[in-house]
């Protein structure tokens, strides 16, 4: 099991001097990777949960951590595609990896909000073979020699992209989604599966079965799957029964990590930015969020 942690990019937490911090630290305490995550914009009157209402870019934050450390790896969970196209995307994420020696993980959604949708000029309609051909794209833009694609909804004329991904063939694609047919697909076309705030965790098994049958179906072999860890942390011990993987002690939340391996989970972050604890008290935000990365760093975990 890989252990990641999420980087401070939502609420009150979301400092450079904290951003530059945790980043740091988690990769002296050898945590595997940072993650973030993407949400544009949000409407006047649009209701949405706390954590999605000031975040930083996902790629800007992860360009600004991968200046201050050399060798944990760089998520991003998700990037929504339908808001920019492939090509501009395939030349970020690929600068990413040149600039950070190679240690980039895209993940990808469709996106869920109808004002980001509308802000963007994205479509809505055929997601799923829209979400196809992108992917498609990105692996030929990283591709060696002269790219090329033609597509029902993307084109790319013959043409090179340089700098290529230090990764090769290119940087690892994680797919997002909730419902069986996306997460299927995720280990189909995709590196991989990463699942979201909501996914009920204590049933995961049977989304990890998924994402094994899409890889198999496809000749893929050992897909990843990546474990969005939203934390429940509590002083006192819950009982067993009924307790959620991540929710307790600082121990029962390892037993729980520990148990998701056993349920084909093959790499978690914690994601703090869901904490309200943290990402709407500035004042106790930083020894909080500290306090958890240490007492969670992934001794025995590995």
């Amino acid at each position: 099991m890989r252990v990641g942690f999420g980087l401070p990019v939502s609420g009150s937490w979301a400092t450079p001097d904290l951003l530059a911090e945790v980043a740091v630290e988690a990769e002296r305490l050898d945590y595997d990777s940072l993650w973030t995550f993407q949400r544009l914009l949000v409407g006047e009157d649009q209701a949405v949960d706390p954590v999605y209402r000031s975040v930083l870019d996902p790629l800007v934050a992860l360009t600004f951590a991968a200046a201050r450390t050399s060798r944990i790896r760089l998520g991003v969970a998700v990037v929504n595609l339908p808001f920019v196209s492939p090509a501009v995307l395939a030349k970020q994420v690929s600068t990413l990896d040149v600039l950070s020696g190679g240690r980039v993980d895209l993940g990808l959604g469709v996106g869920w909000s109808p004002v980001e949708y509308a802000a963007t000029g994205a479509v809505a309609e055929r997601r799923v073979a829209r979400t196809r051909e992108y992917v498609a794209v990105l692996r030929a833009l990283w591709a060696d020699g002269v790219s090329a694609f033609d597509g029902e909804f993307y084109t790319v004329p013959p043409s090179r992209m340089e700098p290529r991904p230090v990764q090769r063939p290119g940087v690892p694609i994680l797919l997002g989604g909730a419902v069986p047919a996306a997460i299927r697909r995720a280990g189909e076309i995709g590196d991989g599966w990463v699942s979201r705030s909501a996914t009920n965790l204590s049933d995961i098994s049977s989304d990890v079965a998924l994402v094994q049958e899409g890889a198999a179906s496809s000749g893929r072999a050992s897909p990843r799957v990546v474990c969005r860890g939203v934390l429940k942390l509590t002083d006192l011990e819950l009982d067993a029964d009924g307790r959620p993987p991540l929710s307790g002690t600082f121990e029962q939340i390892r037993e729980g990590t520990a148990w998701l391996a056993t349920q084909g989970v093959t790499e978690i972050f914690y994601d703090l930015n869901w904490d309200p604890l943290i990402t709407l008290e500035p004042a106790a935000a930083r020894d909080r969020a500290l306090e958890i990365l240490h007492n969670l760093a992934p001794v025995g975990l590995g």
